[in-house]
């Protein structure tokens, strides 16, 4: 079927069934007065999610894109975001998402390396956009709100100008990029085709959860990032997409919200957030008996918060290990495991699961040599959800996807059983005196001490050592903590050689807005002229 693109005199499009928007199509069609997206007082059925997504598409190439251009968005989670990505599908353009966190510099980088033709964002971000207009001057704005010099977001629903059926486009065909972090660097375009996005879709139903009709899935971390990814299963299966409506992660409007809406499926939390819900949730509050399955990932969880979150909240959690570079996910462990390996005391309640159904993976040495189970090295995978590569970017994309496998930077190792245990990312590991600390192990031991609420281990120069372990500690709440009381502990548990040599202590640790803890930024000063590792080569792995 050809469609046009229903506005006078405008050019005819070649439209039909494109991959990822025939998700959206399917379920407004199965579902006609099914609930879509739901935030506060706003509310859309599928069949008006569709159209307005239709409208969105049309309204894009109306302005002047064409198929494979690229239009990035940074928004505060709304169901914009939902729209915008279905209406750059529908269109075949390429979404570039933009975390609404960034510094608008940032963005600025984002929306230049990408080539993005439009920029929608929210009037919040108009005054740093005005300041540094060199930066955006060849993007054309679509503003939520007023912003001077940029277009109404309204201008891109009008009616007159929609699709009428989405645009055509091959599996291979790009229609995501996803910037990495740039925790190491300047970050990086991961490619997504429509290909990658199907897979990501029916692999998260299959092996993590699998989502119903009508299900309400609950978005309170950024959509940009996990939370957003976990929103496309949502849509294919007709679920229901609530978003909360507070501006920062509140934990009992989210629990209220729960109890409302009888969320069963929370779709993205970062391990400080579940941190934050055990020190905030007040049993019995609210009535939170429908959750079924909180899916949590992006950097680790300790053993025993998860242990006190799974008593707390029940058996519901689920946790995925993936990156922007093969998405939702490399490996799982699904609610069913949680509390299975929970109720048996097994140690693998630590491990971030075993892998996808669909994905290879395994741990190899500095010279990509496959690796025994138990011997820890880089983690590596290949199939359908690893990325092309990185956009405008051949040699790191060689880098990373040498030999055909997604090299992913993080140190790790498989159990006989294929569990993957992760240890920390390759930069990240402490080289003491020829053995390998990894941070991770030590922070494990220190967050059990009662007095300690957060830490965060790296290695810090010495002139014996080389590298000497490091811990900067948060203590709880009107406790007091010396640096003997935390290594003495840590004797307890660990090899003398993987304690803390020395212990700082602060009120707080910096996180990023995907809520990770910095522990570059915590360990940048201390390497201030000493030659930093920050941003340097992968370290090599010694298999002991």
């Amino acid at each position: 079927m050809v469609a046009n693109v229903r506005c006078s005199g405008a050019r005819r499009v070649d439209c039909g069934s494109v991959n990822s928007f025939a998700f959206l199509e399917k379920s407004a069609r199965h579902q006609p007065h099914g609930l879509a997206l739901v935030q506060g007082d706003e509310r859309y059925t599928y069949p008006e999610f569709r159209d307005r997504a239709l409208a969105i598409g049309g309204n894009l190439l109306a302005m002047g894109c064409r198929k494979g251009d690229r239009v990035a968005f940074c928004l505060a989670n709304s169901p914009r975001i939902m729209e915008v990505i279905f209406g750059c599908f529908a269109a075949g353009l390429v979404v570039v998402p933009v975390n609404a966190r960034l510094h608008v510099r940032e963005m600025a980088y984002i929306v230049s390396d990408s080539g993005a033709k439009v920029l929608v964002h929210g009037a919040e971000y108009q005054d740093g956009i005005t300041d540094n207009a060199d930066l955006f001057a060849a993007v054309q704005r679509v503003c939520i709100g007023e912003g001077a010099g940029a277009t109404g977001f309204d201008s891109l629903l009008e009616p007159g100008r929609a699709l009428s059926a989405a645009v055509k486009a091959a599996p291979e065909e790009l229609c995501w990029l996803f910037y990495t972090s740039g925790t190491t660097g300047k970050p990086k375009g991961a490619m997504w085709n429509h290909r990658m996005v199907k897979c990501v879709i029916m692999n998260y139903l299959a092996d993590l959860h699998n989502i119903q009709p009508g299900e309400v899935v609950l978005h309170c971390a950024p959509m940009s990032h996990g939370s957003g990814i976990v929103a496309l299963p949502a849509v294919a299966r007709g679920a229901v997409n609530a978003i909360t409506d507070s501006a920062s992660f509140d934990v009992d409007n989210l629990l209220a919200t729960v109890e409302r809406l009888r969320v069963s499926h929370i779709a993205f939390m970062a391990p400080t957030q579940i941190v934050k819900m055990l020190e905030d949730h007040v049993p019995g509050r609210h009535d939170i008996s429908s959750l079924q399955a909180i899916c949590y990932g992006g950097a680790p969880i300790y053993v025993d918060q998860l242990r006190r979150a799974m008593e707390l909240f029940g058996p519901v959690f689920v946790q995925l290990y993936g990156q922007g570079e093969a998405p939702i996910t490399i490996t799982g462990l699904s609610r069913q495991a949680h509390q299975r390996l929970l109720e048996a005391g097994d140690p693998r309640i630590g491990s971030a699961g075993q892998a996808r159904t669909d994905v290879e993976t395994h741990c190899v040495d500095q010279d990509d040599n496959p690796l025994p189970p138990g011997k820890a090295g880089e983690v590596v995978a290949r199939g359908d959800v690893v990325m092309p590569g990185y956009w405008n970017n051949p040699e790191a994309s060689a880098e990373a996807l040498r030999g055909g496998w997604l090299h992913t930077g993080d140190i790790g190792y498989f159990d006989d059983e294929g569990y993957l245990f992760l240890l920390d990312r390759a930069k990240d590991m402490v080289i003491s005196g020829g053995n390998n600390v990894y941070p991770r192990e030590v922070e494990e031991v220190i967050i059990l001490h009662p007095k300690v609420s957060a830490c965060v281990v790296f290695g810090i120069p010495d002139e014996y050592w080389g590298e000497a372990v490091h811990a900067v500690v948060v203590p709880q709440d009107g406790q007091s903590l010396t640096a003997a009381e935390i290594i003495a502990f840590c004797g307890e548990h660990l090899a003398g050689y993987k304690k803390p040599k020395a212990v700082d202590f602060v009120d707080a640790l910096p996180v990023s807005g995907y809520g990770k803890v910095l522990r570059r930024e915590v360990r940048e000063k201390y390497w201030e002229g000493h030659g930093s590792r920050i941003g340097g080569g992968a370290a090599k792995v010694q298999t002991q």
